[in-house]
């Protein structure tokens, strides 16, 4: 399966890790909004929001000034027994300098009160651009795009992971199979079964004197 492991390979040269990255900064602050807030009379937490915002967006600069990172939420919720975040409609970017710009967008979006663990589901669609300079036809280097149905983040171990149906497209070929494996770490990735795949030939080098 050598155009397999090909497109896989592309898969392990970015970091799908530093989404998440940006999430946990992003949403520190409405954390931070509620930690002052009165505490509720005494008796056993409810699951209910203590904090919501509609048509939520944060952005993160770097030091010149420039957006580094964003995300966005149709409507994001904080809750105060466990300290979660819930979000409809997430948006996250990251333009970090030197890299190809990262983009994960997803129905929901959950993030666990430690920032360690994110939950995407429902139209998972995560892109990196093509890096600087790449051709736009078809070489190594191009756009290339996942998509599944759900993708679990753990940030500390720099791992996502999904059991769903995964397609992996780039300019010169798609590939598909059930459940994803990727460490970041490592700079590993693994289809876990019925992996299939299509990929065109690289064009002939030009020899002409």
């Amino acid at each position: 399966m050598d155009r397999s492991r090909y497109l896989l390979d592309r898969l392990t040269a970015w970091s799908p890790v530093l989404l998440l990255g940006g999430l946990a900064a992003l949403t520190y602050w409405l954390d931070a909004q509620v930690l002052s807030a009165p505490d509720a009379a005494s008796g056993a937490p409810r699951h209910e929001p203590d904090m919501y915002i509609e048509n939520f967006r944060a952005v993160s600069l770097g030091p010149d000034g420039k957006p580094r990172q964003s995300m966005s939420a149709k409507r994001a919720v904080h809750y105060g027994d466990d300290q979660t975040s819930e979000f409809t409609e997430p948006s996250l970017e990251l333009t970090e300098p030197g890299r190809p710009g990262l983009a994960l967008t997803a129905r929901h979006g959950k993030l666990s009160a430690n920032r360690e663990d994110a939950w995407f589901s429902g139209d998972v669609r995560a892109v990196r651009e093509a890096p600087s300079g790449a051709a736009a036809d078809g070489t190594p280097g191009g756009r290339l795009t996942l998509t599944t149905e759900e993708l679990h983040v753990d940030t500390r171990q720099e791992r996502f992971s999904t059991d769903k149906a995964v397609t992996i497209e780039e300019p010169r070929g798609i590939i598909r199979g059930v459940g994803l494996d990727y460490d970041n770490i490592a700079k590993t990735a693994r289809l876990r079964s019925q992996v299939s795949g299509t990929m065109q030939p690289r064009p002939a080098p030009d020899r002409t004197p």
